[in-house]
This record gives C-alpha cells, structure tokens and sequence, in this order.
C-alpha cells in the first residue's frame, strides 16, 4: 500500500498517512488555500468524541491527540480512549466507530489516556486499519469497522506474549503513536513507564508483524543482547536488566529503499544511570533498520548515556536537500535538546560536523556521566540551550530579582548540566526543545519548519526504592516542571514558543518568531499594568505543523488557537480563536466537493472536539 499511495501521488489529494506520507514530511501539494484567500477560512464541521470519565475503572479521558488519516474520502482517527473513528471527510457524518475498551486496562504509564494515529494497509482490494491499543494490536475492516478474523486471534494480539526478550509489567507497557506498515509487514514500538526502574522492567523492543497474520517476524533489540552489537557500551552486564529505551514517537519510512528510521528514546530510568554506566547504545539515538529483516544499518546516538528525559520524541524527516550543488536524500533528527542532526540516509554520514564536546560532571553519589556530547555544527540550536541568572523573568525589575532570588537555590549551568540533589535548571526542559510533533518539511524549497518550547525545567533526584517493584538508588523527584512564583509566572523570561524556518540546504536559519499566546499568564495579577509583548509564546508538546504548496503553515501546537502562517515571513495570516488548546498536528486534504480541508483535533476529556476548516462555497 505504501508504493501504491506514493507512486500514484495520491497522497497529493489525499493524507493517507500520520505524516502526511512515509516519511513524515507533513507537506501537501494542495493549493487551494493559499495566502491570497486563506482569511477567508471559516469553520465547515466539527466532531464532538462525548467521552466521559469511568468512575469504575477509574478512567479520564485525556488530550484528544489524534491526526487523522484520509484515504477514499473518509477520515480514521483514534480518540483519548483510543477507539477508531471514521467519518465522511466531507460532511463529518460519523461512519463507525470501534471500541477496543482500552479504559478497562488502566490509564498509560506516560500518557494517560490518549493516542496519536492509526495506520491504514491496503491487502489486494481490501483496506486495513491498524489500531495499536495499549498491549493490543488490533487489524480492522476499514469499510466496517469490524476485526478482521484472520489476523492473530481474532482480529488482534497480544504485544506482550509474542517476541519481547523478557516479560513485560502490563501496567508500564502501552502505545500511543501509529504503527508504520511496510509491504506487509507492521512495524511496532511501545511506549513505556520511563521516570522509574522496575525489577521487571519493559524492554523496549521494535517487532514487525505479518499484516495478514499477526505472526512475528523480525524483533530489533533497543538495548543490545550480551552478543550483539552495542551490547559493549553497557558496563557490568546493564544491558541485561535495563528497560525502556524504546521507540514511542511515529516511524519513518523510506519506502523505496526498505529503511526504516526508529527515534530511540531515553533508557531507565531517565534521570539516573548509576546502575546502567556506559554510553547506552541504542538509548537516546536514531536507527536506521532494513525494514524486511529488523538488521541495523546504521545509528546515530545524539545523547550519551542519557540522564534529562531528553528522548529521541519526533519522527525522523526524510528530505532531499542541495547542499553546495551536492544533492542529499537526507533524514534529519529533531530532539528535545532544541538541535535538528542531518544525515545521509543511506550511510548516516552527517551532512555537517558533529562535534563532541566536554559537558559538565554530576555530583550524584554512583553516577558517572559521560564526559562529552554531540553538538552539530549546522544548524544552529533552534531553542534557548542552558541557563543562567540572565535568564530569570525580566518584565519588571521587581520580579527579575525575585526569580534570580529563587534561581539562586538551584544548580545552574549549560546544555547537559547533570541532574542533581538540590536541582538542576536546565534548558530546554523535558518536553524540549522540540516533541512529538517534530517538524514540516517543504520539499520545492528545502525549508524545515519547527515548532520548539523555549522554557525550563527541573532535573531534581532523590534517594530511591528498593523493592520487588522498584529498583534504583536514585528516581526522579517532582514533575519535570520549573515551578513558577507568584501563582503562574516562569522563573525564566519569555518567550515560551518558537517557530523556526530553517533552510537546508544552507544549514542555517532564514526566519524564526515567536509563536502563540498564554492568556492566564497574561491575566496574572503581579503583571497588571506590566507592559507585555505582543506574543508571550506558547509551550508544550501538544502536536506540530502542516506545510502546503499553497504558502501557508497550519499550526495550533497547543495555543488556544489555529494558525495559518505565511512559511515566507512566519507572519500570522489566519487566527481561529479557541475556548480551549489545540492538542495535535493538522493535516489537509481535497474532499468530494472539491474542496481543501484542513482538520486539526482540540481540547481534553469531555471537551475534545475535531475541527474542519474550508473556504465558503459562494
């Protein structure tokens, strides 16, 4: 299905993939809408998913993170409580729906209640939807909604009885982004509990399954077996008790040479490595695997021995870029540290120097960080990297000298400063730099557009735990999150949201502004009568952006607001004001009525809704 969709160009017209195509470029063809009309855009259907909490189970519906997949006129997406979805990509008429109860389990280690994408196979003249749920697999009819009987048992199976190389903890293990689907084969990550270390903990292993079957194929081990390749970074046999390091953005896919791209993430725990020395390969790097067979062709760790949840949390982008008249079929790696890594992606070979540098040690009893990390030469960091006491809040003096008062309390320093006991303030902060919603790239012009949090957080730890559950000496300590003063105000001084065009084929920077708006920080009472920017930024993690041929960026990455942005200057052309966040990347297609689409998902809980945007008619 996946040559099928690309060869014809099918996808120009339609989205029938997470990413827009294979290799998540999140670029359309579609010009429609284009900068001449786009403030004409107005609201053509909403959605509205009415899922409420299950006091039974103890369950609340959370973000509602789904990009929909468009394919024969027909919308597929899943909702916070992972059920599939299909609509008329018309009308928004519900079409059906499949619940897999995904509530009864119990709420996803990391993400609670949400999920990112389904994939879509088409065997013969048969279309297949494939909905990864928790610890379950499932394969459905696209036309009904139905399991298909003759995959695995009955339609689904179980991820955890099938190819993991030791058992897995069903209350850490989860999914929460699609699946990539390769000939026939389906290509499966996870995503797992990752601020502990279990005495069983999850391993992160990447599986392919047979489409058809359900039967396993190949397995790819994140942390290597003692006789594999890798296995030598981990000291003192770590490689056979450490978990995690597992694959739980999308995948990309270069469908005509069999690669596939796996964003590998932290390995456990994420703040502490005293029971895991070494540099952790696969942890915290990006793998390129030949896609038939699982074998490692090349890898690329971006963090050594990782130790500030800086996980690989984006697809890879596959671009074809010139660089000094040297044309590139390139894949380029955003991270949560704010840098955007480029390299060939059939060798590996960075397009540009990385360098190692010398980073700052850790004073935590038993860790031993690595004493260098990579640093690309081109492009430059599109996120604030480190901080210090200039850095505090600055929009009175008052409040300047009262945050750098509280700074104070902390260890400060630059990008991969240790965690520690009394706290590091770092930057970026766990969600990044740049998460899930990685980047668009435009493929007529070689710009790579991003959206990056610019705020802080803290890496704090304390003593661990020591039983049949939990073993560690040291686990994290609070919730990643800088704590503000004064009821709601950063420590660090805006803004909080980036959006970046970075040009490829020079490496370098043509544009950035800042993007989106916090009102409740706006409205907090020490900053009346402050004079503010005009655009405070907005972070998160909440999705990315859509390029078009047309000259727009769609956008809502968690502002309470859609955008649509001219990609030439980064100016606001269209703002779609909302009573609530958006929470997942657009994307755009060409309806039966011939007209241009553009759908993104909002909202959390009860209060998700699904919006679709088009010109008027007349």
């Amino acid at each position: 299905m996946v040559l099928l969709f690309v060869a014809s160009g099918i996808h120009g017209q339609q989205w029938p993939f997470h990413g827009g195509d294979p290799g998540q470029t999140k670029y359309s063809t579609l010009d429609q809408i284009n900068r001449s009309n786009v403030g004409k855009l107005q609201l053509a259907w909403e959605w509205k998913s009415g899922e409420k909490p299950y006091p039974e189970y103890s369950a609340t519906p959370g973000p509602f993170e789904g990009t929909p997949i468009m394919i024969d006129g027909v919308l597929y997406f899943p909702t916070s409580y992972n059920r599939v979805i299909a609509l008329d990509a018309t009308s928004g008429r519900e079409l059906w729906s499949f619940d897999p109860e995904a509530y009864k389990d119990g709420p996803d280690p990391n993400t609670r209640y949400s999920h990112r994408g389904i994939a879509a196979w088409r065997d013969g003249g048969k279309l297949r939807v494939f909905l990864n749920s928790h610890h379950s697999l499932f394969c459905l009819d696209a036309t009904t909604g139905t399991k298909v009987a003759e995959f695995g048992n009955n339609g689904v199976i179980d991820l955890l009885s099938i190819g993991l190389q030791r058992p897995a903890n069903p209350k850490q293990y989860s999914n929460a982004s699609p699946v990539v689907v390769y000939k026939d084969l389906v290509i499966v990550g996870s995503n797992v509990n990752d601020n502990m270390t279990y005495g069983k903990d999850s391993p992160g292993d990447v599986r392919a399954f047979n489409a058809r079957t359900g039967k396993l194929v190949w397995t790819f081990h994140t942390v290597p077996l003692p006789n594999e390749f890798g296995a030598d970074t981990w000291e003192n046999g770590a490689e056979k008790i450490t978990g995690h390091a597992n694959v739980w953005a999308p995948f990309t896919l270069d469908a005509e040479r069999g690669l596939v791209y796996l964003p590998v993430s932290t390995p456990s725990n994420d703040f502490f490595g005293g029971r895991r020395r070494g540099e952790n390969l696969f942890g915290d790097s990006i793998v390129c695997l030949d896609a038939n067979t699982g074998k490692r062709k090349w890898h690329f760790q971006l963090v050594h021995h990782g130790l500030w949840d800086y996980d690989t949390a984006s697809p890879p982008i596959l671009a074809t870029i010139n660089v000094e008249g040297r044309k590139i079929d390139a894949v380029v790696q955003l991270t949560k540290t704010g840098f955007a890594f480029v390299f060939d992606r059939v060798t590996g070979k960075p397009v540009w120097p990385i360098v190692e540098r010398a980073v700052p040690p850790s004073d935590v009893p038993g860790e031993r960080a690595w004493k260098t990390q990579p640093f690309p030469t081109k492009p430059p960091a599109l996120a604030a990297q480190g901080v210090t006491l200039d850095d505090a809040f600055d929009l009175t003096p008052e409040l300047k000298a009262e945050a750098q008062s509280i700074l104070k309390k902390y260890m400060l320093g630059p990008l991969f400063t240790p965690p520690s006991i009394v706290g590091t303030v770092g930057r970026p902060g766990v969600i990044g730099g740049a998460n899930w919603g990685g980047g668009a790239f435009d493929p007529e012009t070689g710009m790579l557009y991003v959206k990056t949090t610019n705020n802080g957080g803290l890496f704090k730890v304390k003593t661990g735990e020591r039983s049949s559950e939990v073993d560690t000496e040291f686990i994290w300590d609070g919730g990643g999150g800088l704590p503000p003063f004064h009821n709601g105000i950063p420590l660090l001084k805006p803004p909080y949201g980036l959006l970046t065009a970075v040009d490829l084929n020079k490496g370098a920077i043509a544009w950035q502004e800042v993007y989106g708006d916090n009102a409740q920080l706006r409205a907090n009472p020490a900053l009346a009568g402050v004079k503010l920017p005009e655009k405070l930024g907005i972070a998160g993690a909440q999705g990315g952006v859509i390029v078009t041929k047309g000259g727009l960026i769609f956008a809502g990455c968690g502002d309470s607001a859609v955008h649509a942005i001219d990609k030439t200057t980064g100016k606001d052309l269209w703002t779609f004001p909302l009573p609530r966040r958006t929470t997942a990347t657009p994307m755009t297609y060409l309806g039966k009525d011939g007209r241009q689409y553009v759908v993104i998902a909002t909202g959390n809980g009860a209060d998700a809704v699904l919006l679709a945007f088009a010109l008027p008619t007349s």
